[in-house]
């Protein structure tokens, strides 16, 4: 048996925990630069709000009904979910944190009774809010795929309560009938349109297929989720938490970039970024991709684009960073005002299974990543950084409309007043 337990509209309730006054009222939150809305609140959506359009396309109707829009507070997300997971955890023997605001809980080894861990999740629930303010739902059921619609179920019908134990037959077949492919936890638009295209309508048709049938139309992800649809486990953790094949950090600016040091901060920062994803999944960048353009909006758009491969692959900070500063006079040109910018990490390869080279040179330096890395985290972000990043990043993300970052910084810890 497993749960997923997920928070509820996560970004727009954290922005509730240290506003009282904000909960129960419409809200939503904007992306980088305040550019899309990426988060609203059931209040919200209620009021017409729709998510992934732009803001200045909904501002009027945000000001005329009284929406609150909210700056992406990134710090402020990761703090209070990494509380809101140390609390869930302690309601199994086993967890997977498959997102910010969603984790899986196995049950395998244990023995409960379907009201027995109805009543867990109640008190799962009234743990995490008590001790977070972030309200969750949870879904129980025998399979990753079927918990997750489960948690779906607890999210959407008031009568469970935010705890749904999804497996009474009848009532699985009944939900199946209601949805389609696309609403299964694996199932992308590719695939739901070849599935759409083969009269498979609904879930009900897809489980009832036999999985051989589909094997040489789809891959074998598609046959999993049939046998989790029918009750057999096959999806664990070490499928869910696959490495990615590729790793960016891309982000449009808050002030145009018009200089080449400025241009170079910005490049090294996503670096940065990209490089200590690569070694949270213990991979080695064979290949370094870096572009910087204007807007696709100016009068003559431009973009730039360079690549650079390490023999052997690396993901050491520092040398990464000097292949960039070693292209940026192939990047950066006078006149154009730059507008996004970004990195990728591709042709990745794991460390454990490192190819070296008996007369190649390597500026890998383990140690000094692992420091750097152990010092951020613990500090917070950029607590340490490669100077090449610069201090003063007048380019970066535009956030006019960010609330306080109530727990990672000293500045905006609340005060409170005992007389």
């Amino acid at each position: 048996m497993f749960a997923l337990v997920d928070a509820n509209s996560f970004y727009c309730s954290a922005e509730q925990v240290f506003n009282p006054r904000w909960r129960g009222k419409p809200l939503v939150v904007l992306s980088n630069n305040d550019g899309c809305i990426v988060a609203a609140n059931k209040q919200a959506l209620a009021l017409g709000i729709k998510k992934f359009q732009p803001y200045f396309k909904m501002r009027k109707l945000c000001e005329s009904q009284g929406i609150i829009a909210c700056s992406s507070n990134y710090e402020l997300y990761a703090d209070l979910s990494h509380k809101m997971m140390q609390v869930i955890a302690r309601f199994a023997p086993e967890q997977y944190i498959y997102s910010i605001d969603e984790s899986f809980l196995s049950f395998e080894h244990c023995k409960h009774s379907a009201n027995e861990l109805i009543q867990q999740g109640h008190l799962l629930r009234n743990a995490v809010w008590k001790e977070t303010r972030l309200p969750v739902c949870v879904g129980f059921a025998p399979t990753l795929t079927l918990a997750k619609l489960a948690n779906h179920m607890a999210k959407k019908q008031v009568n469970y309560a935010g705890v749904c134990h999804l497996e009474n037959q009848q009532l699985i077949q009944n939900l199946f009938k209601t949805l389609t492919p696309g609403d299964i936890w694996g199932i992308g638009r590719k695939t739901t349109s070849k599935l759409l295209a083969l009269g498979i309508d609904n879930v009900q048709k897809l489980a009832s297929l036999r999985p051989y049938m589909l094997t040489s139309a789809f891959n074998v992800e598609v046959e999993r989720t049939i046998k989790e649809l029918n009750g057999i486990s096959c999806i664990g953790w070490d499928i869910t938490r696959s490495d990615k094949q590729q790793i960016y950090s891309t982000r449009s600016v808050g002030q145009r970039i018009t200089d080449i040091e400025a241009l170079h901060q910005a490049l090294a920062t996503h670096v940065s970024i990209a490089a200590v994803k690569a070694r949270k999944q213990q991979s080695l960048c064979g290949t370094l991709v870096a572009f910087a353009s204007s807007s696709p909006f100016d009068a003559r758009p431009s973009s730039f684009k360079i690549s650079k491969h390490f023999t052997p692959p690396t993901n050491d900070t520092s040398t990464l960073i000097e292949a960039i500063s070693a292209s940026m006079h192939e990047l950066f040109k006078p006149q154009v005002r730059y507008y996004k910018i970004g990195v990728g990490l591709i042709n990745l390869s794991q460390t454990q299974h490192q190819q070296l080279e008996l007369f190649s040179h390597t500026k890998q330096n383990n140690e000094l990543m692992l420091v750097l890395d152990a010092i951020n985290q613990r500090y917070g972000r950029d607590s340490a950084f490669i100077a090449a990043q610069g201090i003063q990043q007048k380019w970066n993300m535009r956030r006019q409309l960010l609330t306080p970052q109530y727990t990672t910084r000293w500045q905006d810890i609340p005060k409170i007043s005992c007389k």
